[in-house]
C-alpha cells in the first residue's frame, strides 16, 4: 500500500511539474525532432547541477563533459591512473616529474607539450585560491614532454589533488575561456547557454581514439521529477540523479533500466557553529539521535543507499569502525533536558524563555534532502522542537553569504573524492576550508589535519584519518545520514556507458547510441 500510495503521489507530482514547465519542454521536444533528422549520432544527457561557466579551473563541468582532461583521473576502483601524463616520479619530499603523452593535440591542433601544461597551471593557482592551497606549487619548469612541480612544503598527496577536476589542461592564452575552453578532450563546445544548456560536437583529432558520437547535449534541470518524466518521453537518453520514489515507473519501461552505484558521496546534516543554540555539543548530540538512518535508507532511498556512521564510505580503510547512531528521541530529550531545556505550556522545548526554534535550509537538485529535512521535522516536533524548513536555490552561495540566516542545512559531498580522506578534513574542518560555512573550529581536528598534510606513510595516513572520525563522531559539527547511491536513468540506446562513482567522466569517447 505505501508503494502505491508512493506512487499515486509522484504521478500527480510529475503531472503538475509537466504543466509548469509546458513551455520548456516544448522548446526542448523541437530541438530533438531537429536533432533526429540530421542523421548524425547525437545524445543528450539531463543533469541536476547547473554550470554558469565553462571555465575548467573553476567549474567541474569541463572534465564531466569531455571537454578538457587532467594529468591523471581515478579508475573505477578509485585507483589514480595516467592520463595527459603517461608517467611520473617523486624525485624528493617537494619535487614531482611528469612525462606528457605524445601526440596529444589541444581543440585547435596546437601541441599539448611541459610548456602548455606550465601555462596552464599557471593560469589556475592565479584564477583560483582554493586550487592554490590544495596544490601548494612554488615553481615549474618545463623542458619538451617534461614538467616539473615543485611544491611550497612536502606534499605527500600531490599526485592525488592532479585528478580534481578544476586542475585540467587547457589552452591558458585564449580570451573565451568561460564560454569556449580549448581543451584536449573528446568534445569540443558548438554553444554554451549558461544554467541551461551544452552542445558539444566531436574533435576528430582526439588523441585516445575520435568519439562515437558525433554531437552530445547537455541540458541542467534542478528538478528531479521533470529529469524523470523527460527520460519517460524520450526527450532524454540519460537522466542523472533520479528521484528513488520515482523509479518503479522507469523499471516497467522495457526501454529504460535503472543504473544504482554506490557512491563515495554523504549526505550530512551540517550545524552552523555561529548558532549560540548549536554551540552547544549536548543540543547537537540531541538533534544527531533525531534522525532515523534506517528509515530514511528505506522510505526515502527506496534501499539506493547506505546508513552513514561517519563522513567515509565504509569500505574505505580510514572510515572508522563505529556504528551508525541509533535513533532515539527519548535520549535525545533527556539530553536537551540536561542542556537546560523544558517544555512549556505548549509543549516546545524552551530554555530561559526562549523555544528551540532552527530553520533548516535544503535543496531540490538532489531529491532526497528536502525529504530528509521534513522527515527530521517531524521528529523534532515530537519532542518540541520547532523546525522551519527553507528550500533554497543556489545553496553553496547561500550558505556562505547568508550565514545569519540558517541553523542547518542538508548538504551532500563527495568526502573522499580521490580515495583519500585528507581533502574532506581539510576543506570541511579547518576554519578556512571552502566546504565550511558552519565554521567549524575543532582544534583537535585542525592539529590532526595538519599532521596528515604532513605524513606520506598510508597506514600512518589511516591511523591518523581513523583518529580524525572518531573525534568528529564525538563533536557532532555534522550529522552524518547515508550514502547514497547514484541513480541514473538510462535508455537502451545507449551503448558502452556506465555511470562512475566518481561523478567525474560522464561523457566519453566510448560512449555509443544505436
Amino acid at each position: 500500500m505505501k508503494c502505491l500510495i508512493r506512487n499515486f503521489m509522484f504521478l500527480v507530482l510529475v503531472l503538475f511539474l509537466a504543466a509548469c514547465n509546458g513551455e520548456s519542454e516544448s522548446t526542448s521536444n523541437e530541438g530533438t525532432k531537429e536533432e533526429a533528422s540530421g542523421g548524425d549520432k547525437s545524445l543528450t544527457m539531463l543533469f541536476s547541477f547547473a554550470s554558469d561557466s565553462l571555465d575548467p579551473h573553476q567549474d567541474a563541468i569541463g572534465v564531466r563533459a569531455g571537454i578538457t582532461e587532467t594529468l591523471l583521473k581515478i579508475d573505477e576502483n578509485l585507483e589514480i591512473q595516467p592520463w595527459l601524463a603517461e608517467d611520473w616520479k617523486q624525485v624528493d619530499e617537494t619535487t614531482w616529474e611528469f612525462d606528457i603523452r605524445d601526440g596529444v593535440t589541444f581543440h585547435d591542433g596546437s601541441k599539448v607539450d611541459g610548456k602548455a601544461v606550465k601555462a596552464s597551471f599557471e593560469r589556475v593557482i592565479k584564477e583560483n585560491d582554493a586550487m592554490d592551497a590544495a596544490l601548494k606549487i612554488d615553481s615549474i619548469e618545463a623542458d619538451g614532454q617534461k614538467v616539473t612541480f615543485t611544491t611550497r612544503e612536502p606534499h605527500p598527496i600531490f599526485i592525488s589533488e592532479l585528478i580534481h577536476t578544476h586542475a585540467s589542461v587547457i589552452k591558458a592564452d585564449e580570451d573565451q575561456i568561460a564560454e569556449k575552453p580549448i581543451g584536449t578532450g573528446p568534445f569540443t563546445v558548438a554553444d554554451f547557454t549558461p544554467g541551461s544548456e551544452i552542445n558539444l560536437e566531436r574533435y576528430d583529432d582526439y588523441w585516445d581514439g575520435a568519439a562515437k558520437l558525433d554531437e552530445v547535449t547537455i541540458r541542467f534541470n534542478s528538478d528531479a521529477s521533470v529529469r524523470a518524466l523527460s527520460l519517460q518521453s524520450g526527450e532524454a537518453d540519460i537522466a542523472y540523479h533520479l528521484p528513488p520514489e520515482g523509479l518503479d515507473s522507469i523499471e516497467s519501461n522495457s526501454e529504460l533500466k535503472v543504473e544504482s552505484v554506490p557512491s563515495i558521496r554523504t549526505h550530512f546534516f551540517l550545524y552552523n557553529q555561529q548558532n549560540e543554540k548549536l554551540k552547544d555539543q549536548k543540543v547537537r548530540k540531541a538533534l544527531d539521535m533525531l534522525i532515523n538512518r534506517k528509515v530514511m535508507v528505506e522510505e526515502i532511498m527506496n534501499n539506493h543507499a547506505t546508513e552513514a556512521a561517519g563522513p567515509f564510505n565504509p569500505d574505505f580503510p580510514f572510515a572508522g569502525e563505529e556504528e551508525s547512531v541509533e535513533y532515539d528521541p527519548k535520549q535525545a530529550e533527556a539530553l536537551l533536558k540536561e542542556a537546560g531545556y523544558e517544555r512549556n505550556e505548549q509543549g516546545m522545548m524552551e530554555k530561559d524563555g526562549e523555544p528551540l526554534s532552527l530553520k533548516i535550509a535544503t535543496y531540490v537538485a538532489r531529491p532526497e534532502l528536502p525529504l530528509m529535512a521534513q522527515y527530521f521535522q517531524a521528529e523534532a516536533g515530537k519532542i518540541g522542537v520547532d523546525v522551519e524548513i527553507m528550500k533554497i536555490e543556489n545553496i553553496d552561495s547561500y550558505l556562505h553569504e547568508k550565514q545569519e540566516a540558517w541553523d542547518l542545512v542538508t548538504y551532500s559531498n563527495l568526502t573522499a573524492p580521490r580515495g583519500d580522506g585528507g581533502y574532506f578534513l581539510n576543506v570541511a574542518y579547518l576554519p578556512d576550508g571552502s566546504l565550511n560555512p558552519g565554521q567549524i573550529n575543532i582544534s583537535r581536528i585542525n592539529e590532526l589535519t595538519e599532521q596528515l598534510n604532513g605524513t606520506a606513510d598510508p597506514e600512518q595516513r589511516t591511523a591518523l584519518q581513523k583518529e580524525a572520525v572518531a573525534i568528529i563522531n564525538e563533536e557532532v559539527p555534522h550529522s552524518f545520514v547515508m550514502h547514497p547511491h547514484i541513480i541514473v536513468g538510462v535508455h537502451d540506446r545507449v551503448k558502452n556507458w556506465t555511470p562512475g562513482s566518481e561523478e567525474n567522466y560522464l561523457i566519453t569517447n566510448e560512449m555509443d547510441v544505436e
